[in-house]
């Protein structure tokens, strides 16, 4: 696919992503031999930070990404950055998340929000839940900065009552926070399901992007799969606004893992 040589692609191995036909410790070594230098994942919920070095190291590949812990996924937890009166949990997450962000050498955390008890906030309880998301993440920006870590905030469109759907609020929220350590987490094929208009915001705020991930709109399949986007025309635009950081392969193969790189490395 034309402009990918240029850019920097990194195997998300969580699960239901990419490399699934193989254990999760295994995937760090399947993405190095699939041809990656980089993977991003869901926090490792059920694997020791020791045991993850390890695979980490045996296939001498980096972590570029990470996600925090997000709560208690069994209760339906999707992250606690927003969530009144659970602040002390966030701060609890952001200094597990930080401990394998140094053992792992990687460089961003992303912060999930949480959900709502219902789809619509009255005006007060909006109020309260935007004041708890601005205060938590000035409070952890700084903190990580303090390690040379990024935070990253992401608009999510899949799961019910997420707290942060639209990219135009993202941004909002990181004006609020006012922090040069938060970045907006740009996915873009959540980004085209819940507002569209691509190349035009990323040529308007691709400085305050710090990752993207790609996916085939609607499948949420390869790049090159059939659907909405034009992702040769997409990562030309990228390669010409001068984005340099790294791109999430977050999507679901249509077939095998394998199979399905052929977009990116032929």
């Amino acid at each position: 696919m034309d402009g990918v040589s240029k850019l920097k692609f990194c195997a998300n191995i969580s699960e239901g992503f990419l490399f699934n036909e193989e254990k999760f410790l295994d995937r760090y070594a399947a993405a190095k031999t699939a041809g990656f230098n980089a993977v991003e994942c869901a926090f490792p919920v059920g694997h020791s930070l020791e045991d993850v070095a390890a695979a980490r190291s045996s296939a001498n590949i980096a972590q570029v990404h990470l996600n925090m812990p997000m709560g208690n996924g069994a209760a339906g937890d999707r992250g606690l950055g927003a969530v009144p009166g659970r602040e002390a949990e966030f701060k609890d997450s952001v200094a597990t998340s930080l401990q394998h962000a140094k053992v792992l050498g990687c460089q961003r955390l992303h912060a999930m929000a949480g959900v709502t008890p219902s789809e619509m906030l009255t005006a007060d309880e909006a109020a309260v839940w935007r004041a708890t998301f601005v205060k938590n993440l000035r409070w952890a920006a700084q903190r990580l900065s303090e390690d040379g870590v990024v935070l990253l905030i992401e608009p999510i469109s899949t799961i019910p009552h997420y707290y942060l759907q639209h990219q135009n609020t993202a941004l909002e929220i990181i004006a609020d926070v006012n922090h040069p350590n938060l970045k907006l987490q740009f996915d873009i094929y959540h980004a085209q399901r819940n507002d569209g208009n691509i190349t035009d915001f990323l040529m308007k705020h691709i400085a305050s992007i710090g990752h993207i991930q790609v996916g085939q709109v609607p499948g949420r399949h390869e790049p090159d799969q059939p659907g909405e986007l034009n992702f040769s025309f997409l990562f030309k635009h990228l390669i010409a606004l001068g984005y340099n950081g790294w791109i999430g392969c977050e999507y679901k193969p249509a077939g095998s893992t394998g199979e399905g790189l052929k977009w990116l490395f032929g």
